[in-house]
């Protein structure tokens, strides 16, 4: 059995009461501090976090549903942060666990994460409001085998990760650092329902679940994903009642997805296709990727697999540098340098495989 959705539309505007208030205004769910914050670097929540925070808040399994850069991702992350700093004492252990399919999107979110967990620390001491401290770490392939050790040892309030090392981590003394997890966020959750990997997690959820008896919140994040309610079930699972029985649990659906227009074309690198002059095809399409390239400011080139980027890229190359490879053989120092030259307009494209397809912010893409 799997849990039945509930699905909320963002055509409404929720109404929540907490501690016996109510408000219209979903900012009110929050310590004075991060509110602060909040309205004066952000300004007015966007329509995710507008209907996904009162849920959450609530203590509800939630999916959220919208498009990239609609600040989905500070709607999880801030109302875990909030029921954080609410605590006097906080226990030793992770308790905000954030998975994602992808290790470049993971360093991409630890870098954003500093902006909330500073901005918030300096807003409350200005307002003479003591928060507890909050760290948060990353986890993945990449992460050296010292600082996975002091992890153990020192575990993070956030840690952020992937499926595989959440796997690694359920299955060595590790896992006593995530008995007290209290919300688990799935990021880009629509790249794994589908797949083995989807199964996976689904297995790895309902693992921790067994070593936290208290339970955590589930929070399911994408800005491509239908059907809607098949995700949410994905997302619940099931629980066994006193009977056995499995026993769905509900999902809250936040819709606030939106189409978004194209730009798409389809371009021919030749005249025709027949017997080509210079023997193959690719001579000219790397001409047309090159001209494109040096026509838009900054552009990414998808590949099939690791080899076919790296020739590219050589390619490309031939009169000057204009492009880089990345790809999971690429070593992380480079790979980082490379997202960092794309963000800040100073490398003109990258050619890269899966690596950078998932919701990472490119920032002058």
């Amino acid at each position: 059995m799997l849990p039945q959705p509930v699905r909320q539309s963002t055509k409404r505007r929720s109404s929540v009461t907490m501690k016996g208030m109510e408000s219209s205004d979903p900012l009110d769910l929050f310590l004075p501090p991060v509110r602060e914050w909040f309205r004066t670097t952000l300004g007015q929540p966007t329509p995710p976090q507008r209907q996904g925070w009162p849920l959450i808040a609530s203590g509800q399994h939630t999916l959220i549903l919208a498009p990239t850069g609609s600040g989905k991702t500070l709607a999880a992350f801030l109302a875990c942060l909030d029921h954080l700093w609410r605590q006097e004492s906080l226990p030793h252990g992770v308790q905000v666990l954030y998975i994602s399919p992808l290790k470049a999107l993971n360093n991409d979110i630890a870098r954003n994460l500093q902006l909330p967990l500073q901005g918030v620390a300096e807003t409350a001491k200005r307002m003479g409001w003591k928060l507890p401290v909050l760290e948060a770490a990353v986890r993945t392939g990449d992460t050296p085998p010292a600082e996975r050790q002091r992890l153990v040892r020192k575990p993070p309030h956030v840690l952020i990760t992937t499926p595989e090392s959440l796997h690694l981590m359920l299955t060595s003394r590790a896992r006593e650092t995530l008995r007290g997890v209290t919300h688990v966020i799935t990021d880009e959750i629509h790249a794994l329902c589908p797949n083995k990997r989807g199964v996976f997690l689904a297995l790895l959820l309902e693992r921790l679940q067994a070593i936290n008896p208290r339970g955590f919140l589930r929070i399911g994040l994408s800005a491509t994903l239908r059907p809607l309610d098949e995700v949410a079930r994905f997302l619940g699972g099931a629980e066994p009642d006193a009977e056995g029985r499995l026993i769905p649990r509900p999902v809250a659906v936040v819709d606030a997805g939106l189409r978004k227009n194209l730009d798409l074309r389809v371009l021919n690198p030749v005249e025709a296709f027949g017997p080509l002059p210079e023997g193959s095809v690719w001579p000219p399409i790397y001409r047309l990727l090159g001209d494109l390239i040096r026509e838009h400011r900054s552009t990414i080139v998808f590949t099939n697999d690791r080899r076919s980027a790296e020739r590219i890229t050589s390619f490309l190359n031939d009169e000057g540098e204009i492009a880089r490879a990345h790809h999971g053989s690429v070593a992380l120092e480079v790979r980082q340098q490379v997202e960092a030259a794309l963000k800040e307009g100073r490398l003109p494209a990258v050619v890269a495989t899966a690596s950078l397809e998932l919701g990472i912010d490119m920032g002058a893409v």
